[in-house]
């Protein structure tokens, strides 16, 4: 495995990369394989590891290259910073397909709770005006769509700024109090689909007392009505950050250790790497 971590744009220092590649030995005759980008949640105040390397070692264990996207949090998050890092993201590794093995065709991202919303974004957003600017698209200095991820994989994502927000990460995002107010509105996800949205893969649990469940049935029923394709899974029962819903993320804490969560993984496993574009 090859791992290192570096800064995709000098204009963004606080945001990193850090890569788990399998080695492309001629021997194993493998073609070229699909990438994940990992978003690791925390309310845009911080980024939590149990949702960082744990989930990228199970992607790359399911024979996928990974890329855990730490992203700018608190003061530094506002101004769009983590929509324009996700879309700098898919670019970079667009641009370097062949340095990576992998398939610059099938490049997915994925995220949790605040890093469900970062990644949304991405699939949501990527043709916004601010992240046109900063990739230099309308200048000519990449090809349109170059920052579209092929899909996206949400896991308890924040999606709304509205009666059922995650106002921490909202308020974040707008540098302050957002209830209301038109900031509010812009990241509202569910509000900015349309054709061009990337699928989703999306799963949450119906007690979810940090991220309400109307995060994703908005999110997902915007889908339906612009006709973009999702896969939509509900648990009946589980708190919110479960990760990998096992002893490796649940911190000895049993409330953290859900069988039938867990479940999740393989589904999501199974999407990425039978996805067709």
């Amino acid at each position: 495995m090859r791992t290192e971590t570096f800064v995709p744009d000098a204009r963004y220092p606080d945001c990193t990369m850090t890569t788990y590649i399998h080695e492309p030995f001629s021997e194993l005759q493998i073609a070229k394989r699909r990438a994940i980008i990992v978003c690791p949640g925390g309310g845009y105040c911080f980024l939590s590891e149990r949702e960082a390397e744990p989930i990228a070692l199970q992607y790359f264990a399911a024979g996928l290259n990974v890329f855990i996207l730490r992203y700018s949090i608190r003061e530094k998050a506002v101004n769009n910073a983590p929509l324009i890092e996700s879309a700098l993201a898919v670019k970079y590794l667009r641009d370097h397909a062949e340095e990576y093995f992998i398939d610059p065709d099938y490049i997915f991202i994925t995220g949790f709770s605040a890093g469900g919303h970062c990644a949304a974004m991405c699939g949501t957003l990527w043709n916004d005006p601010a992240v046109r600017e900063a990739l230099g698209i309308d200048r000519g200095e990449a090809p349109e769509g170059i920052n579209k991820p092929t899909a996206t994989v949400l896991c308890y994502p924040v999606i709304t700024g509205g009666p059922y927000a995650h106002r921490g990460s909202i308020d974040t995002l707008c540098g302050g109090p957002s209830a209301g107010t038109a900031d509010a509105d812009r990241f509202s996800l569910e509000l900015h689909v349309d054709s061009t949205t990337a699928p989703a893969f999306i799963w949450h649990t119906f007690n979810d007392g940090g991220v309400p469940i109307q995060n994703t049935l908005l999110y997902a029923s915007a889908m339906a009505a612009a006709g973009v394709p999702f896969e939509y899974h509900v648990y009946p029962d589980g708190v919110h950050g479960l990760s990998l819903c096992n002893s490796e993320t649940s911190l000895g804490q049993a409330y953290l250790d859900n069988p039938v969560c867990a479940g999740w993984l393989k589904e999501a496993i199974r999407y990425v790497k039978e996805f067709q574009a």
